[in-house]
């Protein structure tokens, strides 16, 4: 298998080689056909002799000039070559198995990182180089698993509950009905319509799970849609004042529907009997905007993001009626990101909550 260290070492001897060949036959080249002129002539003295000083160096300067020179320097630069390109393998493989060294250290803490000991981290040391914020940005990678996995297990958790308890409410309504022998028709009737009621309660968390589930797996198909259009039939309600612009966006209508639904309900649910809910949409050139307002009672700004995470309610009293299952505002953040856009949460000093939706604009 040829390793990194392998294709990093043949590419450094190799760019090694090729340069110290291309000198090789510069220098022969330069020796046989040199650009610079030769050795000027020797002066004449007077009586017709030659300088003595100048006729001694002619030969050594032309010796160059000599074939068998020339080979013998090309046979013994090659020799060289051979013995530098020997010694570039060996240093090759000794730098690149430095330099890779960091990745066989975080090679061997990834392959001790499961599912279950995702906190471990490989908290890179040394220079701030590509090595480093590799292993930087795989840590925050695993931050963020990490995170993805908590929720999960938290969310199934809570999950589980939730479907655990209106079953075993169920369950004990059954057997106190079959356990009272002197059970009448109407108590029977009771005990039917209670159990119904639960049935109902179970199916609309189901149904809830269901859409959060989608919500979370992304949109797989988009068509045109107005969001004032989809919000108009859910603002039958007392106390919803709306202001309605053209606010065009691309997604699914089912999806944005539920959202539109369920921010409508949330606001009615703890607004109270009497309360306010505002609903507007609108545009600019990027982004379509829905903005559903209640009144109500006082939020504390601490408690406002969690709101988004499963199961989440507010504190006993702060709910004005319903039955809610405390996952409205989760899917609601689910939709938001399957749309790429942002969900913004507020609570207003004087109380109740402020949710701003904002998607891209369909061009």
């Amino acid at each position: 298998m040829k390793t990194v260290r392998f294709r990093l070492t043949a590419l450094y001897s190799g760019l090694f080689v090729l340069a110290g060949a291309l000198l090789v036959v510069l220098t022969y080249l330069l020796v046989e056909h040199s650009p610079f002129p030769g050795p000027p002539a020797a002066p004449v003295l007077p009586g017709g002799g030659a300088s003595t000083a100048v006729t001694v160096r002619e030969p050594a300067l032309g010796a160059l000039r000599d074939p068998a020179v020339s080979r013998r320097l090309l046979v013994n630069s090659l020799i060289a070559l051979g013995a530098m390109a020997v010694a570039s393998l060996w240093l090759g493989w000794l730098v690149a198995g430095r330099a890779l060294r960091p990745l066989g250290v975080m090679t061997a803490t990834v392959r001790r990182i499961t599912a279950d000991r995702l906190d471990r981290r490989l908290s890179a040391t040394g220079p701030d180089d590509e090595l480093r914020e590799l292993a930087d940005t795989f840590d925050e990678l695993l931050d963020r698993l990490d995170a993805a996995f908590t929720a999960q297990r938290r969310f199934v958790a809570n999950a589980s509950h939730e479907l655990r308890t209106p079953l075993t409410l169920q369950r004990a309504m059954a057997e106190v009905a079959l356990a009272d022998p002197d059970a009448d028709v109407v108590a029977l009737r009771a005990v039917l319509e209670r159990l119904l009621a639960a049935g109902r309660h179970q199916e609309r968390l189901i149904e809830a799970l269901l859409t959060l589930a989608r919500g979370q797996q992304g949109l797989g198909r988009r068509e045109p849609l107005d969001l004032a259009a989809v919000a108009e039939p859910f603002l039958d309600h007392a106390g919803v004042r709306a202001t309605l612009a053209p606010a065009p966006v691309s997604g699914d209508r089912a999806l944005l529907e539920r959202l539109v639904a369920n921010l409508v309900d949330n606001a009615v649910t703890y607004s109270g009997p009497g309360g306010l809910i505002a609903v507007e949409t609108g545009a600019n050139d990027a982004t379509a905007t829905l903005r559903v307002a209640n009144s109500g009672a006082v939020i504390p700004p601490e408690q406002v993001p969690m709101l988004v995470q499963p199961f989440r309610r507010l504190e006993p009293g702060r709910r004005a009626s319903g039955d809610g299952l405390g996952l409205g505002l989760s899917i609601v953040a689910a939709i938001v990101e399957a749309h790429q856009g942002t969900l913004d949460l507020s609570a207003p000093p004087e109380g109740g909550l402020s949710v701003g939706v904002t998607l891209p604009r369909r061009p």
